[in-house]
């Protein structure tokens, strides 16, 4: 019986020493020296301080992406010990003790070493020969600006691992369908291709270019399938269904995940809440979520309400009034109604305060039990303090003459009636009874005389002039059509009024609410929100001293000073290895004038290569050349400030273009011993002018050594690069 262990046990395994050797080689180049130097570098300004609110938990809004690469880097701080402790002002700005250096540096230098032997792989999975996927490892590793933008806390290293990840789980998948479908490898594959697409995405949408061509590839793959008579119809719903799971649904899920793991993570209220709606901004902990604690859900007669713009541009602002009048006449010229002045004003006071009464009684106070205020019922709205009632009428806006005034009703006793009745309109109801909710509802007010819209204006320049204390102005629009955020208001505070006389009244408006409110959002509702402020949300865009255009990167004519020593010559730059990056140029050249010849040939019934090579030619240049191509055009399109590390994705696919035309060019091309023998020459002198130029350009890679000034000089190869030099 237990015969079995008179032989001992056998473990077997096949090493690939070239993906060793590969793997070590990267990991070393990558996390040499990670610590140096000990000082914010570059974007690690903008990057560092969302890793310490993740690491106090505060919210916050990065309008440059998903939160999934953010919290990988956090993931780093959090692993070493960070405490988010850490003023992240300017850079070069000394690292202080409590912060770990090489842990929040560690896993962009990780995904950066691992590109490496990706690179190697996907070559051998393309079907080339072992000797060009060690040429395409090489040349990613010998890459100066993959090397420098992977050695610091920054997101295109883990980036491009992603989408190299993605790309090389496609090809296995694909290599695998004609004699293992649906095994466990098969699977295996499958599953991760999605995963690292929604990684690439969820780190920048950058990686959205990829996930769509490897998406359009999957599309024409399965295109070729349909017309395979030896598959059933059976056998063509389940691998359809399968690529949807795996390249459509889980990496959907896997995205929304991101998300709920970010907002579960930063629960805290924090300096980006107040581009958020007062929804989200309640279900925080602390500010917004601590003064309207214990506030009443429904709106009723008799309420006391703050209303606050939905747009929250140029800046949030809630309804205001003061004593203060419109004056008798505009510097324009024009007059006006000399009524109160209604304005939009951008901090919380008691001024914003208004009560929401019954036309047919008189009582400012909530009767027992609240009457709720439902969607289409008729209102006046009257300020808290003043107690003049809202009112609009065909009087021109004052900075905005096609729009109505807006007003709180004063009796002059002349021929200018009150009209002060507004139309309750709950934008985002789900029946025409639903109730006015705090905080939930987004409402719009619609005058029942005139038909305008209580909005704030968007005009430019739409702050008041001195009389009006520089706030923003309200009007009522007359063309009300669709729901403009600006005409869409939700109540913020809220309390029931139990005062009715004024001094009271005042009193009360200061006081704290005692009465419970549930107002959670659910996931979806935050998510759907956070996502769209990302997507909408755009910083002006300035002019960077180091901010290019897209033709620049081709060629290289730009660099970055990532960082410069204080006292010695050290400095690190973005450079391209530009061997490596002439060569890529050559080879995406050479790789479409060749493929249009082919073309030209075959149309004419020509075949100058077997069939086989043609389609290893035309599906290494649909990953190569379409790579490059998906992940670099879309950026004449954008309207943003550009960096040279936009273009680091491109050129990654671009670099392995170059092994895959040299390795055409030799066995289809260079037919005589002879000429093989050239090209093998001309490939190991080219290949030591890109490690010449790689170790030449080390110092500015790395930051040291520190190289005296006529070194430095030396250095500028273009009049375009902006090496720093101190004057003696």
């Amino acid at each position: 019986m237990l015969g079995f262990l008179k032989e001992p046990v056998v473990v077997t395994a096949k090493i690939n020493v070239n993906l060793v050797a590969l793997t070590v080689m990267g990991l070393i180049s990558r996390l040499w020296g990670l610590c140096y130097p000990r000082a914010v570098v570059f974007d690690e300004v903008y990057y560092g301080q969302f890793v310490s609110l993740y690491m106090k938990r505060i919210f916050f809004v990065d309008d440059s992406g998903p939160p999934f690469g953010h919290m990988l880097l956090a993931l780093g701080g959090y692993l070493g010990g960070f405490d988010g402790n850490f003023l992240w002002n300017r850079i070069g700005a000394e690292y202080s003790m409590n912060v770990p250096v090489w842990s929040l540096r560690l896993l962009p230098a990780l995904a950066g070493a691992l590109c490496v032997p990706l690179a190697y792989q996907i070559l051998v999975e393309l079907h080339f020969s072992h000797c060009a996927a060690l040429g395409a490892a090489l040349l990613i590793l010998l890459e100066n600006s993959l090397i420098t933008q992977s050695r610091f806390m920054l997101l295109e290293s883990i980036l491009i691992f992603f989408i190299l990840l993605a790309v090389l789980s496609y090809l296995k998948f694909y290599n695998l369908q004609k004699h293992s479908a649906f095994s466990g490898s098969w699977w295996f594959w499958l599953l991760l291709t999605g995963v690292a697409c929604s990684c690439a995405v969820g780190v920048k949408y950058m990686g959205l270019f990829t996930y769509l061509l490897l998406l359009a590839t999957a599309g024409l793959h399965f295109w070729h399938m349909i017309g395979d008579q030896d598959l059933s119809n059976v056998s063509l719903l389940c691998h359809f269904l399968a690529r949807g799971l795996a390249l459509i649904i889980i990496p959907m899920g896997l995205y929304l995940s991101f998300f709920y793991v970010h907002l579960a993570l930063l629960y805290r209220s924090g300096p980006h809440d107040q581009i958020m709606t007062s929804a989200f901004q309640a279900s925080l902990e602390g500010g917004l979520a601590r003064i309207t604690q214990g506030q009443p859900l429904e709106v009723a007669y008799g309420s006391q309400i703050t209303l606050r713009n939905v747009l929250g541009k140029p800046m949030q602002c809630w309804l205001h009034s003061h004593t203060n009048t419109y004056p008798i006449r505009y510097e324009n010229g024009r007059g006006s109604s000399h009524q109160q002045q209604v304005t939009c004003y951008p901090f919380k006071d008691v001024n914003n305060w208004w009560i929401v009464k019954d036309p047919g009684m008189q009582q400012l106070v909530v009767s027992n039990p609240p009457r709720p205020v439902r969607h289409g019922h008729i209102v006046q709205l009257v300020h808290g303090i003043t107690t003049r009632y809202l009112n609009t009428h065909d009087v021109a806006a004052p900075l905005s003459p096609h729009s109505q005034e807006v007003s709180c009703y004063i009796d002059y006793n002349i021929s200018m009636p009150a009209q002060n009745l507004w139309r309750v309109e709950i934008v985002n109801r789900e029946s025409d009874t639903d109730v006015w909710k705090t905080i939930l509802s987004e409402v719009r007010f619609v005058h029942v005389n005139t038909s305008a819209v209580l909005k704030a204006s968007e005009a430019i320049g739409a702050s008041l002039p001195e009389w009006g204390y520089r706030q923003l102005e309200v009007v009522g629009e007359k063309l009300s059509k669709g729901y403009h955020q600006s005409m869409v208001w939700n109540v913020e505070e809220h309390r029931y009024g139990k005062s009715q006389e004024q001094k009271e009244r005042e009193v009360e408006l200061h006081s704290p609410t005692q009465m419970d409110i549930s107002k959670n959002l659910s996931f979806m509702a935050k998510f759907t929100e956070l996502q769209w402020k990302i997507l909408t949300l755009k910083n002006e865009d300035t002019e960077h001293k180091y901010s290019s255009s897209a033709l620049d990167w081709i060629t290289m004519d730009t660099n970055i000073a990532y960082w410069l020593h204080p006292t010695s010559g050290a400095q690190i730059h973005l450079l391209g290895n530009v061997a490596t990056w002439a060569s890529a140029n050559a080879a995406g050249l050479v790789y479409l004038c060749l493929s249009l010849w082919y073309l030209l040939r075959r149309r004419r019934k020509i075949y100058d290569i077997p069939e086989d090579a043609w389609q290893l030619w035309v599906s290494a240049g649909g990953v190569c050349a379409g790579g490059w191509a998906v992940n670099y055009l879309p950026f004449f399109l954008m309207e943003k400030t550009l960096f040279l590390y936009h273009y680091l994705p491109a050129v990654t696919f671009q670099i392995l273009l170059i092994p895959v035309v040299l390795q055409h060019l030799s066995d289809h091309l260079c037919r005589s011993v002879l000429l093989r023998s050239m090209l093998s020459a001309l490939i190991v002198a080219w290949f030591s002018s890109v490690y010449f130029v790689y170790s030449t350009l080390s110092p500015v890679t790395y930051g040291q050594p520190a190289l005296p000034p006529a070194q430095l000089r030396a250095l500028r190869w273009k009049d375009t690069w902006n090496i720093l030099v101190r004057k003696q």
